[in-house]
């Protein structure tokens, strides 16, 4: 492209005044706007017929001042045509600089969906109770400053209950969504140093996974359920390990036949975006009802509501004297299919885990549950 030239213009308004602006040929590139533009409006206006002295002088002085500032941008123009690469390469990354970054952190988190949107708004609200209300630019983003935050969540209290401290496995949730915006600025070239891979990271606490035996799983089945829809996803999750928010979306579509080897379900997984291709048994399959249209919600009716208050109820009737929430059934398959022998990396791909570790929990669980047998028997 060619070097622009800067061109005075004037444009008619109204009350009888003509609005000065510059014309660029070709057009320029606006870091601001993101894009080529050919004008710019001075904001610097003169009258089309003056009606005395004053608006006559206010004419010549005004168009004085927009020919000086023409003349700037025009030497602005001249010399950027003679910096050498480099040092327009240092322009371009002295302005991405001061860029915000808790803008641009914030515009993440407004493009996530359902809870993962909620965590990544308390994330955000943290980072700016720690930013003390102030802006963050990108070039004001360091190691030391991402590593003081991590301390900060490690010892901060929640913002909705004042007096309960956020918990480890919490705080690690609202540290990994900046790692996460950290990764994406430096692939982005808005940071030139990959501050995310010189931090420290926060350790994850093994959390309770409660579960159902197979005895007790049977039991709750067993007893009658207020809830008939509430009881068949529970099943459902139980014979395949899925989340709630993956089976709420399901629709016909994705549940699909192969020839000589059954029932799949194609989806892709609401928490890991990750894409899955799952095998599941005639019983699962069962549970789905008679087939509707391709893009009809396969559990249709489904109300997270009416899980919450369902699931408590059922399983106190059941007789079962342990916390089980709908997400438990996913826990329960993980640990029956590992009790019954299935090795741990089968069982992590059909959960859907990214890294087996995540997995290995379960099996805890069991080598624990050996642990307790073979410490019931003592000859002393």
């Amino acid at each position: 492209m060619s070097k622009s030239i800067a061109t005075l213009r004037k444009k008619v308004i109204s009350q009888g005044r003509m609005s000065l602006y510059l014309d660029f040929y070709p057009p320029l590139w606006d870091e601001k706007s993101n894009c080529y533009t050919r004008r710019e409006f001075l904001k610097i206006y003169v009258y089309i017929k003056p009606a005395d002295q004053y608006q006559k002088m206010a004419n010549i002085e005004n168009m004085h001042t927009a020919e000086l500032i023409r003349a700037r941008r025009q030497n602005e123009i001249n010399k950027m045509e003679v910096y050498s690469a480099f040092e327009k390469e240092q322009l371009k990354i002295q302005a991405v600089g001061r860029e915000s970054f808790l803008h641009y952190y914030k515009r993440l988190g407004e493009k996530k969906e359902g809870n993962n949107f909620s965590i990544w708004n308390s994330a955000i609200a943290h980072f700016e109770v720690f930013l003390k209300g102030k802006d963050l630019l990108f070039q004001d983003v360091t190691v030391t400053l991402i590593e003081d935050f991590r301390e900060y969540l490690l010892k901060a209290y929640s913002l909705r209950n004042t007096k309960k401290r956020l918990s480890r496995n919490t705080a690690l949730s609202y540290y990994n969504k900046i790692k996460t915006t950290l990764k994406r600025a430096y692939r982005e070239d808005k940071l030139k140093t990959d501050i995310n891979s010189k931090i420290s990271s926060i350790k994850e606490m093994e959390s309770q996974r409660n579960f159902m035996t197979l005895e007790e799983t049977k039991r709750l089945f067993a007893t009658p359920c207020t809830n008939l829809l509430v009881r068949k996803i529970s099943m459902f999750s139980v014979l395949t390990g899925m989340r709630y928010v993956d089976i709420a979306k399901l629709t016909w579509s994705e549940i699909q036949y192969i020839d000589n080897d059954g029932y799949y379900i194609i989806f892709r997984q609401k928490k890991t975006e990750g894409a899955e291709s799952m095998p599941i048994s005639e019983e699962a399959f069962q549970l789905l009802g008679k087939r509707k249209g391709e893009k009809e919600l396969v559990f249709k009716g489904l109300r997270k509501c009416d899980i919450d208050k369902t699931v408590p109820v059922w399983v106190a009737l059941s007789g079962i004297r342990k916390h089980i929430t709908f997400h438990c059934f996913r826990h329960t398959y993980a640990t029956l299919q590992i009790t019954a022998g299935t090795d741990i990396f089968t069982v992590s791909k059909m959960l859907g885990h990214r890294n087996v570790k995540t997995t290995q929990v379960y099996a805890k669980v069991i080598d624990q549950k050996k642990r307790d047998a073979a410490n019931r028997i003592s000859l002393e």
